[in-house]
Formats: C-alpha cells, structure tokens, sequence
C-alpha cells in the first residue's frame, strides 16, 4: 500500500541565502511505493543537517531534482520487502549512504565504499535497485538522495542501505554515525591509519572535522593540530581532545605546524573540502607523510603541488571516500567507541528541529553557527 509521508523536497539548487526567506526545501506531503523485494521501509527518528546536503543545495554539487534531501540518519523499520531476511520490522538501523552491489570488482576487493554499480544510481537519483520510490501529490517522480533521502517521516531505501544496531543507543545519536562518525573517524583510522604517538592535523572542523579529532585521539595520536577559520569550532576541538588549535587564516600556519612537530605533520587529514586547505595539508605533511582528504570542493575545483617534491619527500595523497568505510563493520565498532566515551558524539548535536524549522537550520549551517542538527520528523521524545 502506498505510505503518505511528509518531506523536505528540494525542487531547485542555487537559490540565495538566507534559506529561510528563499525556501529552498519545500515541505510537502510526498507518497511513497510499497517496498520491492530488496526494499526496506523505515521511519525515520533523526537525521543530522550536513554540508553535503548544503552543498547540494547551493549547486556546489550537482543532483537531479526534484529530490527528497537527507541522508546522514536513523530510524526504525516499519516493512521489509519478500527478499529481506537478515531485518525485521522493529530493528533500529542507521542509514549509510554508499550502497553496494556486493558483486562488483572493488565489492570484491572489500572496498563496498566505492562500488562501481553506485555512482550510476546515485546520479540518477534512484536506488541501486532501479528507480525511485517516491512521488509527489501530482503523480510525478521524486529522486532520493544518494539513496536514502531522510529528510522526512519516512524512506524506502534498498537493504543495503541500513545497518541495524544495537537497541540501547539512542536513535538521535545514532543518526550521526552514518556520515558524519564515519567519514571523519574513518578518515583518520582507515585511511590515514593513525596510530599511537603520530602527529596529525585536521583541517577543517564542522561535525566531519571534529569526529576526526575524536578519531585521532581514540588512536593515541600524541599531537593533533585542528585549525579552522572559526575560533568557536577550535575551542571545540580542543575540549574534545585536540593538542593545538591554529586559525586557518595564521599567516604563520606552516611555520607554526612545523616548529610544534619538528618538521611537520606525519598525517594531514583535510575534511574542509577547500582547495586552500588542500594546499596548506600538503605543505605541513613532513616528509615520508601521508595527505588524506575526504572534503568535497566544488564541482571543477583543482588541487596542484609540485611534482618533484611529492617524490623526494615520498610523501602521498590518498582521496577517502566515506571514510574508507565498510559500514556493517565500522558503524558497529563506531557505536562501541561511543558507548564506551571514547568518541563522545553527542557533543556535536546543538539541537533538534522539525521539518518546518529546516530552511532556518541550513541558513545556520552554512554561517557556521551549529555544528550538528538533528531533524527529528516525528518530534522529540
């Protein structure tokens, strides 16, 4: 039976800020089809407002639309389709936003983080499966968003898109862990395979940024620098385990990096998707380092360095997508760090809005005046 839902469709990228007077995110009653085989249906408790989303918004990245936005979440499943055994209606589950074929080559390979058989889905606007699952109240398709499109009450999304967890964590909290948690920590302990007494650096500190500090000081890093342009998010960092905070505008910032490390960095992690902070990650990475970046720039946007010292110093680049994740292992293993305080996520959250506040809650982000927000599309409590 088709499910009526409320979302946040977004009809038209680029429109101006502030968000809350241009209205970007129409809410609207969308209408959902009945789950295929390999379907699940989920209501959805939390989804966290991120710059991936903004960026989509403001056309720094193209999508289809119209298109349900969202895909950093959690929720509840409501109805699995005829080919769905391993979850059960009632499971809480978290969202993850780079389903895979699982018969691909790099599926094979264990890197399901960048299935060959996604991107095509994704650019479409449909799940990996074949088309959407949405329409609006005129009949006429709606696109998800990377597969998930959580913005709203609630979503049909492919199997592969959830990883169930466990029933004690708070689904709020939980919704973090499908993006922000994974990309930032998985940034720090899968790709740049931070490990006790390195020296690293985060650029780059909204809630991606910050889960990467978290991440670096779980794995014992003996110095984490964290810069930004934003004083307030380095205070942050600093009282969520940074050693040093350094403004991103410092004239001084690769003299300043390297006198505290004695040469530089082993590890620059760049979660600010800006090509200035690319080029200040290479020039601090001492040599034999490691510059891992899983910030997205503008569609066009161009890093360079000089090739000559990317060889004498052998230092590397390494893209991370998703954190270098594969989520059934990682989401897990996040949410045992967290229960155990070592990645203590739930201080990233600023507050909760409804669908109706949500053009309000971009206007925010994109000002730098949250961190993490989390819809909650049923209310709180």
């Amino acid at each position: 039976m088709t499910l009526k839902s409320k979302a946040a469709v977004l009809r038209a990228t680029g429109l101006p800020a502030p968000y809350a007077k241009s209205q970007p995110l129409q809410i609207e009653d969308v209408f959902l089809d009945p789950p295929k085989p390999t379907d699940v249906v989920v209501k959805v408790t939390g989804a966290g407002l991120c710059h991936s989303d903004l960026s989509v918004i403001n056309a720094d990245r193209a999508a289809p639309v119209p298109m349900v936005m969202g895909h950093e979440g959690a929720g509840e499943v409501v109805e699995v389709g005829s080919a769905v055994t391993d979850v059960k209606v009632g499971d809480p589950v978290v969202f993850q936003f780079s389903v895979s074929c699982g018969r691909c080559r790099t599926c094979l390979g264990g890197r399901p983080q960048i299935c060959e058989a996604a991107p095509a889905a994704r650019a479409a606007g449909e799940l990996i499966s074949g088309g959407s699952r949405i329409k609006d109240a005129d009949g006429n398709t709606i696109r998800h968003m990377v597969g998930v499109s959580c913005f709203a009450e609630y979503a049909v999304v492919n199997r592969g898109s959830v990883v169930v967890i466990d029933k004690s964590i708070a689904l709020t909290d939980a919704a973090l862990f499908g993006c922000a948690v994974m990309t930032g920590v998985g940034a720090v302990v899968n790709a740049a395979h931070a490990a006790v007494g390195d020296r690293m650096a985060v650029f780059g500190l909204g809630g991606v940024g910050l889960c990467g500090v978290m991440g670096a000081k779980a794995a014992g890093a003996d110095t984490i620098i964290a810069i930004d342009l934003e004083q307030a998010k380095l205070d942050k960092a600093l009282a969520l385990g940074a050693t040093h905070a350094i403004n991103a505008r410092d004239p001084d910032l690769v003299e300043k990096v390297k006198d505290l490390t004695h040469g530089g960095v082993d590890y620059s992690v760049e979660l600010a998707g800006a090509i200035p902070a690319m080029e200040a990650a290479y020039a601090i990475t001492a040599r034999g380092g490691r510059i891992v970046t899983a910030g997205l720039s503008p569609i066009g946007a161009k890093f360079a360095f000089e090739h000559g010292d990317l060889v004498t110093n052998e230092k590397s680049i390494c893209g991370c997508y998703m954190g270098g994740c594969v989520p059934v292992r990682d989401i897990p293993r996040f949410l045992k760090m967290y229960q155990s305080g070592q990645l203590p996520v739930d201080q990233l959250i600023d507050g909760y809005i409804g669908l109706d506040e949500i053009n309000e809650g971009f206007d925010k982000l994109a000002t730098g005046g949250a961190l993490r927000q989390i819809l909650a599309p049923h209310g709180i409590g």
